[in-house]
């Protein structure tokens, strides 16, 4: 499965809503953790959803380096191949 940089951001910003309590404005530049003001459990299983969304597995190591939306969805792509 083959997505555009687009298509992934806008998946992740519908995934990531209900984490959004505060209802900021997802943007490619949102971090994901402290901009939103969740916890790194909230995190770990936000990046589950986006794995069983995308059917991918996320190495740990790429997680660390992975602080914004658009972070995630080069991620994303990049595992989608």
């Amino acid at each position: 499965m083959s997505a555009s940089k687009e298509e992934i951001l806008g998946k992740l910003k519908e995934l990531l809503q209900k984490f959004n309590s505060n209802n900021i404005e997802l943007t490619e530049t949102t971090d994901i953790s402290t901009d939103l003001n969740i916890d790194s459990v909230a995190v770990m299983d936000f990046i589950m959803e986006v794995e069983d969304a995308y059917d991918i597995d996320i190495p740990l190591n790429v997680l660390s380096e992975t602080r914004t939306m658009a972070d995630l969805a080069a991620v994303v792509q990049k595992e989608l191949g």
